[in-house]
């Protein structure tokens, strides 16, 4: 039998196409406010967040839209699965998929629920199974939490560095709780926005063998539709 941190990691990660297992090698944040509702009901619409150039090879051409790719999540108000808008370069004939900033890349759970467990956790002093509680839906905490506090632990003195260029950093008696006190005072969707654009970051770290490696990241800003 897995050890449960190998079970979940292999759970957690999901690389969400429905033809493949392979990751897009290229994804930009889709600058949505919303519900997860609302975002599947704004993607029926191609042009509301179009990129007007190849992020890859940087041709000035809007790019095509190629279909999408599906992917689960796990929400506060939401368990299910969502589709992710594919675009096409027609000069390097790569891909761009537009990657909604509630999303972790290569996370089940979104962006909110991990940081509210975290915060519960790390910030509040609460058990494992109160801060659980704290971020629904009901989740198996041993496993998922564990696993997230250790990657935020990880990553929390490079988090400092990083988000230190948005806001002043805070006393604390460690990296963990300054990491979180500073993810608290910028926001938590425009902390992942700069780390996954400006520098390439993953907010609880990039998983082995996926750190930025050639997997370039970027953020689309929300421009007239091309």
């Amino acid at each position: 039998m897995a050890t449960p941190t190998k079970e979940f990691s292999r759970r957690e990660m999901n690389f969400g196409s429905s033809h493949s297992q392979r990751p897009d090698p290229m994804q930009i944040l889709h600058p949505f406010a919303g519900s997860v509702q609302q975002y599947n009901e704004q993607l029926s619409n191609p042009d509301a967040h179009r990129p007007s150039h190849c992020p890859q090879c940087q041709t000035k051409r809007p790019l095509s839209a190629h279909g999408f790719y599906t992917r689960t999540l796990i929400d506060t108000a939401f368990d299910g699965v969502i589709r992710v808008r594919r675009y096409l370069c027609n000069a390097c004939q790569r891909t761009v998929s537009l990657l909604p900033e509630f999303i972790l890349p290569y996370l089940r759970s979104s962006l909110m629920v991990i940081a509210l467990f975290l915060v519960a956790h790390l910030l509040g002093g609460q058990t494992l199974e109160a801060a659980a509680r704290s971020a629904p839906p009901p989740m198996p905490y041993y496993q998922r939490g564990q696993f997230w506090i250790r990657r935020f632990r990880a990553q929390a003195e490079a988090l400092c560095a990083a988000l230190a260029a948005l806001t002043k950093p805070t006393p604390a008696s460690d990296f963990v709780h300054r990491a979180l006190t500073m993810l608290e005072s910028t926001g938590w969707i425009a902390a992942h926005r700069f780390l996954f654009a400006g520098v390439r970051c993953h907010l609880l770290g990039w998983p082995r063998g996926l750190a930025p490696d050639g997997r370039r990241a970027a953020f689309s800003s929300a421009g007239a539709p091309a």
